[in-house]
């Protein structure tokens, strides 16, 4: 006769806690910007953080530049709009990682740009936002 194995409560309670965790990570967007193109929720967080400042219209150039194709772009390099001078000498292309911590934290990306006052949204809303410009620079 085979003895039946005991199993403790925190055993079963362990389990099943990491049995959630694994359906949460499972079932979770693997990125925030990662966003379906035709989120509503991706283009209000664009209209509420950006569309003041900027718009994904090419040449529609506002207080801020149209973030038109912005992914993919080399920084500071639309010649229509007057970069500061630390956008226009930061050497990069953007990408999703840094618009998505610029829009969160500007100045620790490029140091001295005319955002400075602006940034601060959470990087969930950052994430819709790249969501967003990918999805309008694609159209």
């Amino acid at each position: 006769m085979r003895q039946r194995q005991q199993t403790s409560p925190s055993t079963w309670l362990r389990t099943i806690v990491g049995a959630g965790a694994l359906t949460s990570l499972l079932s979770a967007p693997s990125s925030v910007a990662q966003q379906p193109a035709s989120d509503p929720a991706a283009q209000q967080a664009f209209n509420n953080a950006c569309r003041t400042c900027h718009s994904v219209k090419e040449g529609d150039n506002r207080l801020g530049p149209n973030l038109n194709k912005i992914v993919g772009r080399k920084a500071g390099s639309l010649p229509d709009y007057n970069y500061s001078s630390s956008m226009k000498e930061a050497g990069f292309v953007w990408d999703q990682d840094k618009l998505t911590r610029f829009m969160v934290k500007p100045d620790e990306v490029v140091s001295g740009n005319k955002m400075q006052p602006y940034g601060g949204i959470p990087a969930e809303e950052a994430g819709k936002i790249v969501a967003y410009l990918q999805a309008a620079g694609a159209q």
